[in-house]
C-alpha cells in the first residue's frame, strides 16, 4: 500500500515538475525524509536526458491537511511559507531556491517544491560526526550573519504575516496553557517572569524566522549552507531568533550554548559585525528564557494533538513527555 502511494506521488510530481520546467522529466529516488513532526519533507530527483535536478517537496501531511495547529493561532499555509522563502532568496539569504507551488490538480497534496541543498540537517550528526567538526568553530558567527540578512528583509517583499510582540506571545501561550486544563507551575512562573521583565522600546516589525536552530539548517564541512522550515515566520523583535538558537533543547546533549556547536559571544559578534546592531546580554537572556518557555508549551501542544485525536502519533506523544524536562530547564535558567 505504501509503495502504491509513493508511486502515485512520484507520478504527480513528475507531471508538476515537467510543467514547471517546460520539458518532460521523470521522478527518481523519491524518499520520505525523517524529522519534522508537523510537515512532510520528500527528496526526489527530476531526471531527463540532460541530467538530474535534485529537489525537495515540502507539504502538509494528508492525514491532517485540514487540522489547524495551535501555535501562533494556525501555522502558516504552504503558499505563504513559499512566498517568505522566495522573499528571503531574493534578498540574498542562504535558503534553498524555491521552484513552484503545487496546484490542486497535481494530486500531490498541498505544498511546494524547492531545489535541494546538499549537506546534513540531522542535528546529532552535525554535532558528532568528524566531517563537521571544523565547522563548529565558525557556525555561531555564520548564524549571526544569516540572521542579520533575515531581519533586514523589507516588509514590502513579504506576504502578510502576524505581528507577535513579546506581550502578544506571552498572552497567547498563557491562553494555550489555560486551554489544556493541566497545572504546570514552572511554565506559569516563567510566563509571570517574562511579563515582569519584558524589555521596553523593542521593535516588533522585523521579519523573525521563528524556528532558526540546529536541525533547521543545512550544514557542510565549511559551515551553514541554508536556513530551512519557515512556517513560524512572523514580525517581531529580531533578538527572538538569537535567543531561540540558544535554547538548551537545540544543543542535543552537547555543551556549547549556541546549537551545541558555538558560544554566545561568537553569535553576537557575528550578528553585530554584519550590521545587526548591539545585542545586550540581558536581552539575549530574556529571549532565551522566552524560547525555553515556548518550547515547553509546544511540547504540550504536540502531546495534546495526539491525546485529543487530531493526529495520533507516538512521536508527538514522546515530544509531549519532554515538557517536564523543559520546565526544569526554564526554572534553572531563571534562577
Amino acid at each position: 500500500m505504501e509503495t502504491n502511494r509513493e508511486n502515485q506521488l512520484a507520478e504527480a510530481l513528475a507531471r508538476a515538475t515537467s510543467r514547471h520546467l517546460g520539458r518532460a522529466v521523470r521522478v527518481e529516488a523519491l524518499e520520505h525524509l525523517s524529522g519534522g513532526a508537523s510537515r512532510e519533507t520528500w527528496a526526489f530527483d527530476a531526471v531527463d536526458p540532460d541530467g538530474v535536478l535534485p529537489l525537495i517537496l515540502r507539504r502538509d501531511p494528508e492525514s491532517e491537511a485540514d487540522v489547524p495547529d495551535d501555535a501562533l493561532g494556525e501555522r502558516m499555509d504552504r503558499a505563504t511559507e513559499y512566498a517568505v522563502i522566495a522573499a528571503a532568496a531574493a534578498a540574498g539569504v542562504l535558503v534553498p531556491k524555491p521552484c513552484f507551488l503545487l496546484r490542486p490538480a497535481d494530486g500531490a497534496g498541498t505544498g511546494f517544491v524547492m531545489e535541494r541543498v546538499p549537506g546534513e540537517t540531522i542535528a546529532r550528526r552535525i554535532l558528532r560526526d568528524d566531517a563537521y567538526r571544523d565547522a563548529h568553530g565558525v557556525m555561531a558567527a555564520q548564524c549571526g550573519r544569516i540572521l542579520v540578512g533575515i531581519h533586514a528583509i523589507d516588509r514590502v517583499r513579504l506576504p502578510a504575516l502576524p505581528v507577535l510582540s513579546a506581550a502578544a506571545q506571552i498572552a497567547m501561550y498563557r491562553g494555550i496553557l489555560d486551554d489544556f486544563g493541566v497545572a504546570h507551575p514552572g511554565f506559569e512562573f516563567g510566563l509571570r517572569w517574562l511579563g515582569r521583565n519584558r524589555p521596553a522600546g523593542r521593535p516588533d516589525d522585523r521579519l523573525v524566522h521563528g524556528d532558526f536552530r540546529n536541525g533547521n539548517i543545512v550544514v557542510g564541512a565549511e559551515g551553514v549552507r541554508a536556513a530551512l522550515d519557515w512556517e513560524l515566520a512572523h514580525l517581531g523583535d529580531p533578538i527572538e531568533d538569537l535567543g531561540w538558537l540558544c535554547v538548551k533543547a537545540w544543543r542535543f546533549g552537547a555543551a556549547p550554548p549556541v546549537g551545541g556547536f558555538g558560544d554566545r559571544d561568537d553569535l553576537v559578534a557575528g550578528y553585530e559585525a554584519a550590521g545587526g546592531g548591539p545585542v545586550a546580554a540581558e536581552l539575549l537572556r530574556y529571549w532565551e528564557v522566552f524560547g525555553t518557555m515556548k518550547w515547553g508549551v509546544i511540547c504540550l501542544m504536540q502531546a495534546f494533538k495526539h491525546l485529543r485525536g487530531a493526529h495520533r502519533s507516538v512521536e508527538l506523544a514522546a515530544i509531549g513527555r519532554r515538557a517536564a524536562e523543559t520546565e526544569y530547564d526554564l526554572l534553572n535558567l531563571i534562577g
